[in-house]
């Protein structure tokens, strides 16, 4: 007798549907961009950009998923909802998803410390331009030193996203 308790298996021969393939890491990413709306209040950016890290979990845990200009419309509604200069994360993680081709392209094999160094890398060059892009659009005179908090966060964070979003994945391949 089966246990009924056991968890869910596929049945074979059934695929998951064409939506559940494509849309679920598209709206994790966005619901991620929708949580930095949220009314948190603090006297420096301590939050994380939760849509650029699971951008870049979904990036780095399937590199055969998105091509590169998938930073252009998921940059854009993460411009939208944390009220940045519209374009600077569109540019920013267009660039960062570039570089990421570019590094994989001279990379045969990663482990799992190199993709955390590489999203260090982007997440870096990420909060870093869009401090820039805020400074020179009338953001003021902030300095560098206000974000590292942000950045040391987000830093330390992305293990934890990348396993959630291997568990989103699971789900997502499933029948």
């Amino acid at each position: 007798m089966i246990d009924p308790h056991l968890y869910h298996v596929p049945r074979l021969g059934r695929h998951p549907s064409r939506l559940r393939l494509a849309g679920t890491p598209v709206i994790t990413v966005m619901f991620g961009s929708f949580l930095t709306s949220l009314p948190v209040i603090a006297q420096s950016p301590v939050m994380p950009p939760f849509g650029l890290l699971l951008m870049l979990s979904w990036r780095l845990l399937r590199p055969d998923l998105w091509r590169a200009w998938i930073g252009l419309p998921l940059g854009l509604f993460d411009d939208v909802m944390s009220g940045q200069p519209v374009g600077s994360a569109m540019f920013l993680w267009t660039v960062a998803l570039i570089g990421i081709d570019a590094i994989e392209y001279r990379m045969v094999w990663r482990s799992y410390r190199q993709d955390w160094l590489i999203a260090t890398l982007a997440i870096i060059f990420c909060i870093a331009g869009g401090l820039f892009f805020a400074r020179i659009t009338g953001g003021g005179e902030l300095g560098l030193v206000l974000v590292v908090p942000q950045m040391v966060w987000t830093i330390l964070l992305f293990p934890f996203v990348v396993r959630q979003c291997a568990r989103i994945d699971r789900w997502r391949v499933m029948a």
